[in-house]
């Protein structure tokens, strides 16, 4: 297992447990709706290599990654990130299952796709094979056929008349007891969170690598006013930097 040290606040030379580690990242309050938002950038900013964001991950990541997917409600991503990175069935390895049930959880978050054109296979295994029903988001301009379709195997949520209001669906889902949404991406997905400021938490692994030209920022759209974060803590391992930050 990767080692992970804590550098701020109150630097510590020795690993984090599990349990250190879960501190860290655990929600506060539960009762409390709250999005966090998981990326992972190179050094010098790019969203991806060769295409993928799987070229910037590394065991550290993927940690914290897992962890992230283990205490959230619901597991957030748009459409076309989902389709590009190839999202499968919502699946937790039996550890963390046997967390969740512990904690009075399901044993795995469903996953909630947010989808304006509901380009998306009702027959994929994201959808069959997926142990919690999954959810899909979209608007009232949406094909009225394809939402029928995918409401076989899926919650169909339609949240803004011609594009999708995620405030209004980030409210739907808290009614739904799903308080804690873990967003993980795409850039487009981000950048309208961030102009409806809907984001209260990023968790941004810094990979010490640099892409060079080419690649993607985190974030994409249409410009917009900026959102002030707090640092509220750093991690360390793999020579990668786990950052999380908070709304003030």
């Amino acid at each position: 297992m990767t080692g992970m040290y804590r550098v701020w606040p109150d630097p510590g030379a020795t690993p984090l447990t599990e349990d250190a580690l879960l501190a860290w990242y655990r929600p506060a309050d539960r009762d409390q709706p709250r999005l966090r938002v998981n990326f992972v950038t190179s050094a010098d900013g790019a969203v991806s290599v060769a295409g993928y964001s799987a070229g910037l991950s590394s065991d550290a990541d993927k940690r914290v990654f897992g962890l992230l997917r283990m205490v959230c409600d619901a597991v957030m991503v748009g459409a076309g990130t989902l389709r590009h990175e190839g999202y499968g069935a919502m699946r937790l390895d039996e550890p963390r299952r046997a967390w969740r049930r512990s904690a009075g959880l399901p044993e795995c978050p469903p996953l909630v796709v947010v989808s304006g054109r509901l380009e998306l296979d009702p027959d994929s295994d994201m959808f069959t094979g997926a142990p919690t029903r999954p959810i899909v988001v979209t608007h009232g301009g949406s094909p009225a056929d394809r939402r029928a379709a995918l409401a076989r195997v899926a919650d169909v949520l339609v949240c803004g008349d011609a594009e999708v209001d995620l405030p209004a669906a980030l409210t739907a889902l808290a009614d739904r007891g799903l308080t804690q949404v873990l967003c993980e991406g795409g850039p487009h997905l981000l950048g309208s969170l961030t102009a409806a400021d809907a984001v209260d938490e990023l968790c941004l692994t810094v990979s010490p690598l640099l892409a060079g030209p080419g690649s993607s920022r985190i974030t994409a759209g249409p410009p917009g006013p900026g959102r002030d974060l707090r640092l509220a803590h750093v991690l360390t391992g793999d020579g990668n930097l786990l950052l999380r930050y908070v709304r003030r």
